[in-house]
């Protein structure tokens, strides 16, 4: 698939399902994009679907089927509108460093593809507002999915997640306590969290 040259073929990439519940077009939005008139669109669309596919069967539809809606904060973004991003310190990381993450239609120096989205889902918020810590849920996609990295943030419980081909297996968060809650190598990265992963719809 080509880069789309016209409204319509935006159209019809917005069209593209990723998984039983996702469409391209949902992880599309930016408001950097929007606000600066930077079209947020795909130079290679067939990578971007591909690790969109994976992100989207993999991850984001195992944590809807168990915890109810997902809502996408931030997801894809071109080249030209992260790069915008990260020169004006609007909370983008540079280009070469999001490769195979937010950059979802560029591998990364190893070659590997990979996909991330910021989300918020509602029925955490609800719990996180009330007192129940982020790691929780951090332990419970640590436990049950194959995600690369998280990172979790204050507002609302929203979090990144990645899918890579490569998986790091990485959490790390700015909401507190923060910083690394695992990664390969520190002592509680192996086995189950048991009385902190079972909480369910």
């Amino acid at each position: 698939m080509r880069k789309p040259g016209s409204i319509k073929a935006l159209e019809d990439l917005g069209r593209v399902r990723l998984s039983k519940s996702f469409f391209m077009r949902d992880f599309l939005y930016s408001e950097i994009a929007n606000w600066h008139g930077i079209p947020n669109v795909p130079d290679d669309p067939g990578l971007a679907i591909a690790a969109g596919r994976k992100l989207c069967e993999e991850l984001l539809e195992p944590l809807q089927d168990t915890f109810g809606r997902i809502a996408v904060r931030s997801a894809y973004r071109s080249c030209e509108v992260n790069g915008f991003g990260n020169a004006n310190k609007l909370n983008c990381a540079s280009n070469e460093a999001n490769y195979a993450g937010h950059i979802w239609d560029r591998c990364n120096a190893a070659g590997c593809m990979g996909a991330t989205a910021c989300i918020v889902i509602p029925w955490f918020a609800d719990r996180y507002e009330a007192g129940t810590p982020w790691q929780a849920m951090a332990w419970w996609i640590h436990d049950h999915l194959p995600y690369s990295e998280l990172c979790f943030f204050p507002k609302l419980a929203a979090f990144n997640i990645t899918w890579h081909e490569t998986p790091a297996r990485t959490i790390y968060s700015y909401a507190e306590p923060k910083g690394w809650l695992t990664k390969p190598g520190m002592p509680n990265h192996e086995g189950m969290r048991s009385g902190i992963r079972d909480f369910t719809l």
